[in-house]
């Protein structure tokens, strides 16, 4: 795990972000000597959680369609 300084932290926020996503995590060493560690927060819910389209469809329309697919040829 990287460790930068206090002021190593404010000056270059953006990478150190990238740094803690790339690598897990990234300590900041204050002059005092408390140490703080900085990681991304996992993401809750699945990926493929999405929005539905109101596509205006009843049932009925899908059950016929359904129907109409399983027809033999």
């Amino acid at each position: 795990m990287k460790e930068f300084t206090y002021s190593e932290a404010r000056q270059r926020l953006a990478s150190l972000l990238e740094r803690a996503r790339q690598d897990g995590s990234v300590r900041i060493r204050r002059r005092d000597g408390q140490v703080f560690v900085l990681r991304p927060e996992r993401r809750s819910g699945s990926p493929l959680d999405v929005n539905g389209v109101n596509l205006r469809v009843s049932k009925d329309d899908i059950v016929k369609a359904v129907h109409e697919g399983r027809r033999p040829a």
